[in-house]
């Protein structure tokens, strides 16, 4: 395993972080692992270097974060392990019980810590920006929680680039502990983060850690077609038909089938190997419910493309609306 430091920070993690999205309840989510179905998955990747771990409290309202500091305790040293969770998305309908207020934000806290059986945080994100929660508000709360050690480092997810830049500007003037990560929709088939976000997390030494780096299974070559049944996960994802819905998004994978056939190797691992040759990228997170696919992740961070195969690989690319932003409805 390769590692990398999170941003301008001096913490390393593996150039491949395991989202544990898929770990948790399937009563949440009918293609979720249970806790001792996920188990193999953890140890595998444990084994095999990885020491970047990425969930959030709304998995499976809650058994995913257990799941998780189960696991890892179990199999791996908390020491050398960086664990990132998430705060934002309600965990039911009663008031106050969702949002980045200083209320949730300090609550939510401490529920993840006690259901990932740990001291502190490693790294903290916004799941999404609350609309409705005055930025200082929610930058005054997350250092508040760096301040008392609860938490090591605080991150975000996807937002516009200049709503991110106005938060690190904040953060900056008023001595506020300051974001080290941007979670952002970023892959072969969604490359409009490359206008604005990447270029600004580049220069300000942000850790990019992409999400959906397979585009919800398009690049692994998979899928012939959107809203498929062909797996528990594609018959209940309600997502893959907003994110991409462009006819030239198939041109891609068919691109990504071109260089996976020519070096012998599985789609999906010439589409991550894509996204880690790409300097501000600094893990993408790889959901697996199958080992296999945690195998292709392992592999591909020992793959390197040549300027060819990622021309070949970006050709066909045509811009998309921006997508992504907005909280998806759960």
């Amino acid at each position: 395993m390769k590692y990398t430091y999170l941003g301008r920070t001096g913490v390393k993690v593996s150039q491949l972080c395991l989202g544990c999205m898929s770990y948790g309840s399937p009563e949440w989510r009918p293609w979720i692992h249970d806790e001792a179905a996920s188990a193999p998955f953890f140890k595998r990747a444990i084994e095999a270097g990885i020491n970047f771990f990425d969930t959030a409290d709304m998995y499976s309202l809650g058994a995913s974060e257990e799941v998780t500091g189960k696991w890892l305790s179990e199999y791996g040293n908390l020491d050398e392990i960086v664990i990132g969770t998430k705060v934002y998305f309600p965990m039911n309908d009663r008031p106050n019980m969702g949002g980045l207020s200083r209320k949730h934000i300090q609550q939510a806290c401490e529920d993840s810590l006690r259901r990932l059986g740990v001291d502190t945080i490693d790294l903290y994100q916004i799941h999404r920006l609350d609309p409705d929660t005055p930025m200082d508000e929610m930058l005054a709360a997350l250092d508040q929680l760096v301040t008392q050690g609860k938490v090591r480092y605080i991150g975000a997810s996807s937002m516009f680039a200049w709503q991110f830049q106005r938060l690190l500007s904040l953060s900056e003037q008023s001595g506020w502990a300051r974001f080290v990560s941007m979670q952002n929709h970023y892959n072969l088939v969604y490359r409009e983060e490359e206008r604005e976000m990447m270029p600004l997390c580049e220069d300000q030494g942000i850790a990019v850690t992409p999400w959906s780096p397979l585009a919800r299974g398009m690049l692994a070559g998979t899928r012939t077609k959107l809203g498929d049944s062909s797996t528990s996960r594609s018959s209940s994802d309600g997502l893959d038909q907003i994110l991409y819905d462009q006819p030239s998004d198939w041109d891609v994978v068919d691109a990504v089938k071109k260089v996976a056939a020519e070096r012998g190797e599985p789609p999906a691992r010439i589409a991550l190997a894509w996204l880690m040759s790409k300097p501000a990228v600094t893990a993408p997170i790889v959901g697996a419910t199958k080992l296999k696919h945690l195998d292709d992740a392992i592999e591909a961070v020992k793959i390197e493309l040549s300027d060819e195969e990622v021309a070949i690989l970006e050709a066909p690319y045509k811009p998309h609306p921006v997508k992504g932003m907005a909280a998806p409805k759960t």
